[in-house]
């Protein structure tokens, strides 16, 4: 029951401050966001790639409130791209981006999120990698699919995320895993009402399975965004039965959570690629990580009590 609690407080200005000057926060946030700048994150890229793991990298930051700042947000993607250039890393290394740090939510939003992350898009084609548009809450995401179909025009590889706890996510599944576009399959991590959501563990995890099932056994290119064992688990026996080879779809895993499972699907010869998140505004994706599994924030507040 504590989620919800977390993801309101991921919004609160007083949270905010109270977290960010806790003298062990920075310690912790280091095990989820390798670092703050483009030039603490290539080492992380390198090091990763030599295990044999793959990347999408996420710049953080939400709630954007001018259109100076998205273009900001913009320019640390081209920077990052221009960056792994030199690294020649192809699809190894590729990017997720969230469409409210593009001016989404401003006035003329949609279009200016658009407008903004196609260059991301063509700069990330050109050194012969890719964009995913992450999900974010349920009224954010009629513009979302628009965008990702207007950009797979002249960029197919262009991916989305769809999240199992919501009620549209089945008839969502159905309409992407026919038309050969890359999709990554989450819970869902944002506070959602009960009118458009499951808010049940046990209904989350059978309706992910549904649409897992939906996506392996469609045209398109699964990625599974989990950590659960079970849900791995199912989803290599489904993947097994639709006949995919191990090419033919992925793991995704959240960078500094269950490193060790990261490697033992890479061994077993899996697709296993890490989201890896840096930026200084880092405050929210740190708290919807400790939302999202309550073994990152019995870590947090261990380490509160023993630190601080």
């Amino acid at each position: 029951m504590l989620g919800p609690v977390i993801l309101a407080a991921s919004r609160s200005d007083r949270m905010r401050r109270l977290i960010s000057a806790a003298p062990v926060t920075r310690q912790v946030v280091d095990r989820f966001i390798p670092g703050e700048g483009v030039d603490d994150i290539v080492p992380v890229i390198r090091e990763l790639t030599g295990q044999g793991l793959e990347l999408t990298m996420d710049v953080v930051g939400e709630d954007i409130t001018n259109p100076a700042r998205a273009a900001a947000a913009r320019d640390a993607y081209l920077e990052l791209i221009d960056r792994l250039k030199p690294l020649e890393l192809g699809t190894r290394a590729e990017m997720s981006v969230k469409l409210s740090m593009f001016g989404q939510a401003l006035d003329g939003g949609h279009e200016l999120a658009l407008a903004n992350v196609r260059p991301v898009v063509e700069a990330a084609a050109e050194i012969g990698t890719t964009v995913t548009l992450d999900a974010e809450d349920h009224t954010t995401l009629d513009s979302m699919f628009a965008i990702h179909e207007e950009l797979r025009k002249d960029f197919p590889q262009t991916g989305c995320v769809i999240q199992a706890y919501l009620f549209r996510t089945e008839a969502d599944a159905r309409r992407l895993a026919a038309n050969g576009s890359r999709v990554r399959l989450v819970k869902g991590a944002y506070k959602e009402p009960a009118s458009v959501a499951y808010l049940d563990k046990h209904e989350i995890d059978r309706a992910y399975v549904r649409i897992l099932r939906t996506l392996m056994e469609g045209e398109g290119y699964p990625m599974i965004g989990s950590h659960d064992p079970r849900l791995i688990a199912i989803g290599q026996e489904l993947a097994h039965r639709a006949g995919r080879k191990l090419d033919e779809y992925e793991f995704q895993m959240l960078y500094g959570i269950r490193t060790e499972e990261h490697l033992r699907l890479v061994a077993e010869g899996h697709r296993m690629r890490v989201y890896t998140a840096y930026g200084t505004d880092w405050y929210g994706y740190f708290m919807r990580r400790l939302a999202e599994k309550p073994a990152n924030l019995r870590f947090f507040a261990r380490s509160m009590i023993t630190k601080g």
